[in-house]
């Protein structure tokens, strides 16, 4: 029933297709840093915007919400198939903030509608439900790789995947109903806001999100790209992503599972120290068999810590009505994403400057030196990964914290 509102955030996790296409074609007098702001701008709009349709959803604007996102969306994405090569600022405009701006507006409602529907096996129908996503992110970079760099070319490929995605949301338009009346007192965010922030284990939570995502999405936006670079062959490089989704889709549905055994702060602490170590490990991408790997286990980690968000932030809030997404989670994913703004654009400026040392200088008399400087280069490019590993540190302390406040509550 809303696979087609759900396809929205895998097209966000279809940028590093774009991305590819973008820096080797399109957009070619642009830096990875200005290219892959459109990615994190969208990725940012998609978690920021979401605080204020959590807010209007509350007030009962839910298929104004629906309606107004669903046409933006198509909107931006035709009008993206019209923006001309090396024109920067019209594939920012339609595709960073437009299409943006529209996955804010549609993904809190096609969530939220589920609750209407469903009471006590809710968890695991939101893991079946988020499945659309899961799928679209595995469809998309197909598409896109086939359309964009086949017979098709970028105008009529881009349309061609605007149209899929437009009847997607006409079907998700014509199918989602509520059943329930909105609330009668909404939440107020801006007294939820000063709630929240003096509790300890939400501002470790907090800060843990804002570090973790300066990382998380470096494999999403620039593991095709950085695997063509290394010399792996386009056609292999053009389903990284996809292995990389299928495998989050995976850790999304076995989230819920496995969370009901060893508790969903131990899964989210586990889940977030695995990516961070699989981040410091793209070091080593160098060969098919260890893009394989990393797409595989990092996907599967990323599956099972976007999957563990809701929950998580289900158990620190102390008053269930304070939860929504206009509450403390729309106000801890809003905070976190300030993440996702930065470290692309980071990660892509070292990125751009070590492919250039390591992939053009080494070939040269000066081998030697261009490979230390390279080398250092691709280190600090992992500045962005340790910033991911201070995050799960974040949600160590938070869980300890927790338990800590717990325990003096029950004595």
């Amino acid at each position: 029933m809303k696979d087609g509102a759900l396809k929205l955030p895998s097209y966000i996790a279809s940028f590093g297709v774009y991305q590819d296409f973008y820096t080797g074609n399109y957009l070619t007098n642009e830096t990875s840093t200005a290219i892959s702001f459109i990615g994190s701008i969208n990725t940012f709009l998609g978690t920021s915007v979401s605080l204020v349709s959590g807010t209007l959803y509350d007030r009962g604007y839910f298929y104004h919400l629906v309606v107004a996102g669903s046409l933006l969306q198509s909107f931006s994405l035709f009008m993206l198939s019209l923006a001309k090569p090396n024109q920067y600022y019209q594939i920012f405009l339609t595709q960073g903030l437009g299409s943006g701006i529209a996955v804010g507006l549609l993904y809190i409602p096609s969530l939220a509608i589920v609750s209407h529907y469903f009471r006590r096996k809710r968890t695991l129908v939101m893991a079946f439900v988020t499945m659309g996503s899961s799928l679209g992110a595995i469809i998309h970079p197909i598409m896109l790789n086939n359309l964009l760099n086949g017979r098709l070319g970028f105008a009529n490929g881009v349309r061609a995947s605007a149209g899929l995605v437009s009847a997607l949301l006409l079907i998700a338009c014509l199918c989602m109903r509520t059943r329930l009346d909105p609330p009668t007192t909404p939440v107020n965010y801006i007294v939820a806001a000063r709630k929240c922030l003096r509790d300890v284990p939400f501002f470790f939570t907090t800060v843990g999100a804002f570090l973790f995502q300066i990382g998380l999405y470096y494999p999403t936006f620039f593991l095709q790209l950085d695997s063509t670079q290394h010399g792996i062959s386009i056609t292999f490089s053009s389903y990284s992503l996809v292995i990389l989704n299928a495998s989050s889709s995976v850790g999304r549905v076995s989230a819920g599972y496995i969370a009901g055994y060893i508790g969903v702060l131990n899964l989210t602490v586990i889940s977030a120290i695995s990516c961070g170590l699989i981040l410091l490990g793209t070091i080593g991408l160098s060969s098919l068999a260890s893009v394989v790997i990393i797409a595989v286990l990092f996907g599967y980690f990323q599956g099972v810590y976007t999957a563990l968000l809701s929950p998580l932030m289900a158990t620190l809030t102390h008053n269930p009505s304070e939860l929504g997404h206009s509450g403390w989670m729309g106000i801890s994913f809003f905070l976190g994403g300030f993440g996702s703004l930065i470290g692309t654009p980071i990660s892509g400026a070292l990125l751009s400057t070590y492919i250039k040392l390591y992939l053009v200088e080494t070939r040269s008399v000066l081998w030697g030196e261009s490979t230390a400087i390279a080398a250092s280069l691709y280190t600090l490019i992992n500045q962005s990964q340790i910033a991911a590993l201070a995050g799960a540190a974040m949600y160590i302390f938070m869980r300890f914290v927790y338990i800590r406040v717990q325990k003096k509550n029950e004595s």
